[in-house]
């Protein structure tokens, strides 16, 4: 191989080992978002396995992050040693990164089915902040910016609402905008317009859909590095065994 050919094929790798970076950051992002998710919303998940992808996510994103890492060494040094030891790693991302993908293609589908306990978790509402169902429906309606399952409506077909007989939605359904906003029906334009689960599932869409376009991202950044990396090691002078002679006494 020429040294221009080289020096170009290391180029190549030191602009993968920035991408593998910039990946990995990104991917171990989406991963945290999604966990965020379920800490702050796990009462609203049938199951704990919808995480599994961000666990996966999280764990490519810390071996791109140490093959990039690697790459800079690959890209100076003239080593057969690291040049093997990078592969290993991609090959492992490739397979974590294949998983997550796989996995996230399909919670992406049962999404619905996964926030079933929505349901009987307003149900489930008393409005006293000391109630855990309670407290997490408050804090969930001001966090994503939502009022009931599906729309406000929904409240109407509440134990709590039957009982107060106030004719109101909680004050978490109030639109922050709107600080006149009491959780009257009779002006429904200051509540939230969506429902929580609408807006949860469509957090969860994005942040699945996310993990699934940047492994195919990861991977094509991937071949990138394995093609260069192969070309590099095919100049590696193979090591040249030989008989030794021995007297024997």
């Amino acid at each position: 191989m020429g040294e221009t050919r080289r020096r170009a094929f290391k180029i190549v790798i030191q602009i993968t080992w920035q991408l593998l970076w910039l990946a990995g950051l990104v991917v171990g992002l989406s991963g945290v978002y999604l966990l965020l998710n379920y800490r702050y919303n796990g009462l609203f998940f049938a199951h704990t396995y919808i995480i599994l992808p961000a666990c996966l996510a999280l764990a490519s994103a810390t071996l791109l992050l140490v093959s990039g890492g690697l790459g800079i060494w690959v890209s100076l040094r003239k080593s057969a040693l690291l040049q093997g030891v990078f592969v290993y790693l991609l090959v492992l991302v490739f397979c974590l990164e294949a998983t997550a993908a796989a996995l996230a293609y399909v919670n992406a589908g049962k999404v619905d089915s996964e926030l079933a306990p929505f349901s009987s978790v307003f149900q489930r509402y008393t409005g006293s902040s000391q109630d855990l169902d309670s407290d997490a429906v408050d804090a969930t309606q001001k966090e994503l910016q939502c009022c009931g399952i599906y729309d406000y409506r929904d409240w109407l077909a509440t134990p709590w609402f039957n009982h107060s007989g106030r004719g109101s939605v909680p004050h978490s359904c109030c639109n922050s905008t709107y600080h006149t906003c009491n959780g009257t029906l009779e002006l429904p334009g200051l509540l939230y317009p969506k429902g929580c689960q609408v807006k949860l599932e469509e957090a969860l869409l994005f942040v699945l859909r996310f993990i699934i376009w940047s492994s195919l991202a990861v991977a094509l950044v991937e071949t990138v590095g394995f093609v260069s990396v192969a070309q590099l090691m095919r100049d590696q002078p193979l090591l040249e065994y030989g008989i030794l002679d021995r007297e024997w006494a």
